[in-house]
């Protein structure tokens, strides 16, 4: 039995209306390191199940099956994150017909549905919210106000009704909100709102809360009209107004129940009206909120003189104007600030601003400012960026300045503070800005900036093979020497964090190998062995493992001359495993390891056979493994073939035990490649070196590679190998080693069937 947490609706008070509009989908940071709710996974998998869940009726629309019921508090969370996962359609926002769901605070912003699904699906219910902000224009206002005054209990009851950045058709003049006489809270910002309009809306006789930002007003003294009942106008970048100073002030002081309001504009039309209101004394004396960032000519003495005329002031807004810095600010208890002056006040005008492009900007270029240096993990701060970049995708100033931001957040140290999906949702956005703005290249170095923090790279999900695909199309601008470095070792982590089969699918894996060889011929024809050459060798390495679609890339770009030009310049032992460890690649791909038995590179891998490092007569052993195990490469040099066997042998013999340690770290993607050379009796030496491998690898790394073993069956061929006849007693041991590891690090996978283990 599953218990449902109360999600219950606390009541609104009357607040700054951003801040009512963001209550619902406001994120606590806390959240961010914790795991998702019950009610959040179950929910999840419901939507994401959908369509298999229920069944279609004629009209192809979806219905729930018969026997389910929802609770309200959950249907109010099913739909919001239906609507967060922009799943909502004309087609799934049918299960909401009828009684099994039954609603209360209905959230679908920015959904694409039409007015018939919006009627059936949502205006049977009893609802006292509705955030339809920014919805679709196929579900046009008049078409939302119509559906739900076709209820008579939505008439006396909706409180809330959000309407921000919605369509009105060209032919429709006055909105009738009248028959909406339960609603306190209206918000219509960014909308063809007219003078006309407020003046039917200010009839309402319960209206507390009014948003009138960026419409078409152009009078507002039809609000004398509700004086004694409005305590809450927000009317920002109201560019439409012909009224005079004097006229509008006039308006405000007879306003006498106002406990927030909202005149703040843009900065660049330097509007003097907030001057103006501050300099009277006999107005807004109730007033707890005031907003008036983005005006001109207000100082700190003015604006501290307003608010100790009104001690019960709780906020004001200052950003974008030449007040804030005073002490009295930081002094005054109780008192909240938006600004720029201090990290306080940039946090605050994050928050208040998450919808206002021009101040997400402004707040934008002052955290950047104060983080540059910083050495404070603050994840509170960065969820902000993260909604600011999420609210406003499609705003280039806003995307770019948060990408720095994201960057002075998340450096090296700063990022192991940050819960990890903060840390995704901030990377997935960083990845959308991309794709919105492809040709931005400063945009493009900050996001490239942020994938080479390990912390990011290694622990956070996000879409890798987008990801891939970004960085190998950076990797062939020829950008600068530093970039093109952070490029080859990002290339090099993702490429092993990707699947053969999307690999295969990598559109530019043929330019990436090309420009990664064209790095390694510089760098060696110029004999720098730097670390541009160290990440590129690795990066070519990383990407043809189990990858025949970049082997082949690698061969058909004279890869394997470069790479022999490299053994015959370099002689550090770090160069030779990487340029050997990706030849053990091309040796595993059969239709391509004909490629390697040349004089020339059969010469060079042998040599290394008897290098004292470990790692390095390592791959060089493995290289010749794989190719004298095809007999077929060897039809007319089967002499040959039996010398690197000797050889082979005797640097098995040479090697310490299988636990020893190497410089370079050895890992697999699976250890398929292994078994056709572990049942190959007729060639010890080659089946002595896969036991070596295995055995080395799975005592290195128990959890890892003696899973990989059950789930690739590879346990049966040890076990043979034991029993076998002709295996040697040095096989019959490593084999045995190896499935003593497996029996110490997972004894409940009991197989009796494999050589009757003794669990």
């Amino acid at each position: 039995m599953v218990h449902f947490l109360h999600l219950g609706h606390t009541p609104r008070n009357i607040v700054p209306p951003d801040a009512q509009k963001d209550a619902l989908g406001c994120c606590v940071v806390q959240e961010e390191a914790s795991p998702y709710t019950l009610v959040n996974i179950c929910l999840n998998v419901l939507i994401a199940n959908l369509e298999k869940l229920c069944s279609e009726r004629p009209d192809g629309t979806l219905c729930l099956p018969e026997h389910w019921s929802f609770p309200q508090e959950v249907a109010d969370r099913f739909l919001r994150v239906m609507t967060w996962q922009g799943k909502l359609t004309d087609r799934t926002a049918s299960i909401f017909r009828g009684n099994q769901m039954k609603l209360k605070l209905v959230n679908i912003q920015k959904a694409k549905i039409s007015t018939a699904a919006f009627i059936k699906a949502f205006c049977h219910h009893k609802l006292i919210e509705l955030n339809a902000t920014a919805v679709h224009a196929d579900l046009p206002v008049p078409d939302i106000i119509s559906g739900l005054c076709s209820n008579s209990w939505i008439q006396q009851n909706l409180r809330c009704l959000l309407l921000d950045s919605t369509s009105i058709p060209q032919n429709s003049r006055l909105l009738f909100f009248s028959q909406l006489t339960g609603l306190r809270i209206l918000s219509v910002f960014n909308v063809c709102f007219h003078t006309e309009d407020l003046a039917n809306v200010s009839q309402l006789p319960r209206l507390e809360s009014l948003d009138i930002s960026n419409t078409l007003v152009t009078d507002i003294s039809a609000l004398l009209t509700c004086k004694d009942r409005l305590k809450s106008l927000t009317m920002h970048y109201l560019k439409c107004l012909s009224m005079t100073k004097p006229q509008i002030l006039a308006v405000i002081r007879g306003l006498t129940c106002l406990l927030h309001l909202d005149i703040s504009d843009h900065r660049q039309l330097k509007s003097d009206l907030a001057f103006h209101l501050l300099q009277q004394k006999d107005i807004l004396p109730n007033v707890v909120s005031l907003d008036i960032s983005g005006g001109s000519c207000i100082t700190d003495e003015a604006v501290e003189l307003f608010i100790q005329q009104r001690p019960a002031m709780q906020f004001v807004g200052l950003l974008a104007t030449d007040a804030g810095t005073s002490d009295f600010f930081t002094t005054k208890q109780g008192l909240r600030v938006a600004g720029g002056a201090s990290m306080s006040q940039i946090s605050e005008a994050l928050s208040r601003y998450r919808n206002r492009s021009c101040f997400m900007k402004e707040a934008l270029c002052r955290l950047f400012t104060e983080t540059f240096s910083m050495e404070v993990t603050m994840p509170a701060i960065l969820k902000l960026v993260a909604v600011g970049m999420r609210n406003h995708p499609l705003d280039l100033p806003v995307q770019f300045t948060a990408s720095a931001c994201a960057l002075n957040l998340t450096r090296q140290g700063l990022a192991k503070g940050m819960p990890v999906r903060l840390l995704s949702e901030v990377t997935c956005l960083l990845f959308k800005a991309l794709k919105n703005f492809p040709h931005y290249q400063q945009l493009q170095k900050n996001c490239l900036l942020s994938l080479t923090n390990s912390r990011i790279l290694v622990d956070v999900p996000f879409d890798r093979f987008d990801a891939a695909k970004f960085v190998m199309r950076w990797l062939c601008k020829h950008e600068n020497p530093k970039m093109q470095t952070m490029a080859v070792s990002v290339t090099s982590i993702l490429a092993l964090q990707l699947s053969p089969e999307q690999m295969a699918q990598l559109e530019e894996l043929f330019m990436a190998v090309k420009e990664l060889l064209a790095i390694v011929k510089q760098k060696t024809t110029k004999n720098l062995d730097d670390v541009t050459l160290l990440f590129t060798l690795k990066a070519l390495w990383n990407l043809t493992d189990g990858s025949p679609a970049a082997c082949k890339h690698f061969i058909e770009n004279q890869g394997l001359e470069i790479f022999i030009q490299v053994l015959e310049t370099f002689s550090e032992s770090a160069i030779q495993s990487k340029v050997l460890g990706l030849l053990n690649n091309i040796a595993e791909i059969r239709e391509l390891s004909s490629k390697l038995v040349t004089e020339d590179a059969l010469k060079h891998i042998n040599s290394l056979l008897c290098s004292r490092e470990m790692e390095v007569s390592y791959f060089a052993a493995g290289i010749i493994a794989h190719l004298t195990s095809d007999r077929q490469l060897w039809i007319s040099r089967d002499f040959q073939r039996r010398a690197l066997l000797q050889d082979l042998h005797a640097a098995i013999q040479n090697w310490p035990s299988s636990s020893c340690k190497m410089t370079a770290l050895v890992t697999y993607r699976s250890l398929k490649t292994f078994f056709p050379l572990l049942g190959n009796f007729s060639q010890p030496e080659v089946q002595l070196w896969a036991l070596w491998a295995v055995c080395h690898v799975c005592s290195k790394n128990p959890s890892k590679y003696c899973k990989m073993l059950v789930e690739e069956e590879g346990l049966q061929l040890l076990c043979d190998i034991q029993e076998h006849s002709e295996a040697t007693p040095q096989a019959q041991q490593i084999a045995a080693s190896i499935l003593n590891d497996f029996r110490m690090h997972f004894m409940n996978y009991q197989r009796p069937t494999l050589c009757q283990m003794p669990f």
